[in-house]
């Protein structure tokens, strides 16, 4: 099958890449083709903006986290069956964990997928051929097929800007207007998805879209071929019990490669943290995966029965795989800035969580480590921190691993393990990781 396929990138974070990305999936859409999004990178909030609009899961393709041939195959399972694939740069087209390398440039490489390029040009005219032509020419195994402009002042202004494409010789796809309408709320972590239902003003981003942009033209330069897939490690259907904490936000960061690897590996049971259920003890495996705990900690906390089901199941041995909110979860409870008092939480872990203000910071970037003989890469990415690293009766959980960041330096966060527990800030990948054996 040959479809349309490419990358839409940007010289710098702040350019409009995800509006632009979400006017042309909404685009299509509304034209009738079967879109098939991606994201660059560890991001889970983009992916929430893609998967509403085009109303199939985005997937994360990341060079740091993943090797070259797992995200070839994953990115060749979800193109098959689409009509257009369409895939979402990070920060700038060039910007990778070290210097390039794993940035959307050379996963455009990795997989041959034409370029497209949105420039923000509030602020620059002809000056903007040469800043195309770097681009276009700065890889020469990276085609940069089109460009599309954001935040464009006026007819004139666009007619400036097509003469440097022209001069250039990259084809100009079309322009969008400069517009508040446009402009996104701040963010919490990435786009605050908590505040938008990803449809934001979309019925006008479309609009805009068709009145300015040529997406005609934009699919027949994109054409190619949907590659072949070249593993078979997701061939097998496993008989675990998987029960998975899932909401729209206290427990809603998960990659769509690792809901696809769960539902191979057995039964999946999704559940709401904020309900009050039992949670069985007869289980393989209870996955809480990150979010925005720290948001809901009324409804968490009131939740009794299903805490203690959570935690008479860790005590019992139960395996359970926590990440950031979900190491959160499992805490002794969270301090929040409008209260003195902990909101109390599963008791599992010997510490308890901070979110108030003076005691946030930011803790951000790629980590590796090595545990029971896998290497295991993720991204961390929070402000809350561990207030206290032990209980009433002073027992202190250590960290089982030494963690690094993407250069190989070590950094202070944990992979902690109580039992068969494994909990960290950390947001692990483990598409090519035997998550069973960690336990």
């Amino acid at each position: 099958m040959i479809i349309p396929q490419f990358l839409v990138a940007a010289p710098m974070s702040g350019s409009g890449k995800t509006t632009v990305c979400r006017g042309l999936m909404a685009l299509l859409v509304k034209k009738g083709f079967n879109v098939q999004p991606f994201k660059c990178g560890p991001d889970y909030i983009d992916t929430k903006y893609h998967t509403a609009v085009c109303g199939n899961p985005s997937v994360n393709l990341d060079l740091f986290m993943a090797s070259g041939r797992h995200v070839k195959d994953v990115y060749a399972r979800h193109a098959f069956g689409a009509d257009v694939c369409v895939v979402e740069g990070m920060m700038g087209m060039f910007d990778g964990y070290d210097r390039e390398r794993g940035s959307s440039a050379v996963v455009a490489g990795l997989l041959g997928l034409p370029v497209i390029l949105v420039v923000d040009a509030r602020s620059v005219a002809y000056s903007v051929a040469p800043l195309l032509s770097g681009f276009a020419h700065f890889r020469p195994d990276v085609k940069v097929a089109g460009v599309i402009f954001n935040r464009v002042g006026s007819a004139r202004h666009y007619e400036m800007l097509q003469e440097a494409c022209k001069d250039v010789g990259i084809a100009c796809l079309g322009y969008l207007p400069k517009d508040k309408a446009l402009e996104q709320d701040s963010r919490y972590l990435g786009l605050d998805f908590s505040r938008s239902s990803g449809t934001d003003a979309i019925e006008y981003l479309v609009y805009l879209m068709e009145q300015h942009v040529d997406w005609k033209q934009l699919l027949n330069i994109a054409m190619l071929p949907v590659p072949n897939v070249v593993q078979t490690h997701l061939a097998v259907k496993g008989n675990k019990r998987i029960w998975v904490a899932r909401n729209d936000e206290s427990f809603s960061f998960l990659y769509a490669a690792h809901v696809e690897l769960l539902e191979h590996m057995g039964i999946v049971t999704y559940f709401d943290p904020e309900q009050n259920i039992n949670i069985p003890q007869n289980i393989d495996l209870l996955y809480l995966p990150g979010g925005y705990p720290e948001k809901h900690l009324e409804e968490l906390s009131a939740a009794k029965q299903t805490l203690s089901s959570i935690r008479r199941y860790a005590e019992e041995g139960g395996r359970i795989w926590a990440e950031c909110g979900g190491m959160i979860y499992l805490s002794q409870g969270v301090m929040n800035n409008d209260c003195e008092t902990i909101h109390p939480l599963t008791g599992v872990l010997p510490f308890h969580i901070t979110n108030r203000e003076g005691e946030r910071k930011l803790s951000l970037g790629y980590r590796q480590l090595i545990y029971k003989g896998q290497q295991l890469r993720g991204h961390e990415f929070h402000y809350t921190q561990i207030a206290g690293s032990s209980d009433e009766n002073g027992n202190i959980l250590s960290s089982v691993a030494q963690m690094k960041d993407a250069k190989g330096r070590i950094v202070p966060t944990s992979l902690f393990r109580y039992k068969n527990v494994l909990a960290s800030y950390v947001h692990l990948y483990w598409g090519e990781v035997d998550l069973m054996k960690l336990f």
